[in-house]
């Protein structure tokens, strides 16, 4: 049987947009409630009858939520312009290595707004 389980995770998160014009409001310093979905695919083992424990995926994603939460993106390396395009491959290379059955990374920026990743 074949399964894409998901895991939602949040934290808060000031940023600008150095990549938009002058003038455009995005430019600006501004906060956002971030989510976003770790989804991992695969088979499920039929003698284990699950594909992941939810607390594996937990462990690996929590440390990097920790360095993201209540901070100012522009100022992490390597999200010297961070969209949610550029967060969404930041956090898929830094959790895919650990978590081999990444299958995608959805960044919520807004309730509205999303940006789906799935490695290269």
């Amino acid at each position: 049987m074949y399964v894409r389980l998901s895991k939602t995770f949040k934290f808060e998160a000031a940023h600008w947009l150095p990549c938009f014009p002058e003038g455009h409001k995005c430019r600006r310093m501004h906060g956002h409630s971030f989510r976003f979905d770790i989804i991992v695919a695969g088979e499920v083992p039929d003698e284990q009858g699950y594909l992941i424990d939810f607390g594996v995926i937990k462990g690996v994603v929590e440390p990097l939520v920790d360095q993201l939460d209540h901070y100012c993106l522009n100022d992490i390396e390597g999200l010297e312009n961070p969209t949610s395009e550029m967060l969404a491959k930041w956090l898929w290379q830094r959790i895919q290595p650990n978590l081999p059955l990444l299958d995608e990374v959805r960044v919520h920026e807004t309730c509205t707004s999303c940006c789906e990743y799935r490695g290269q």
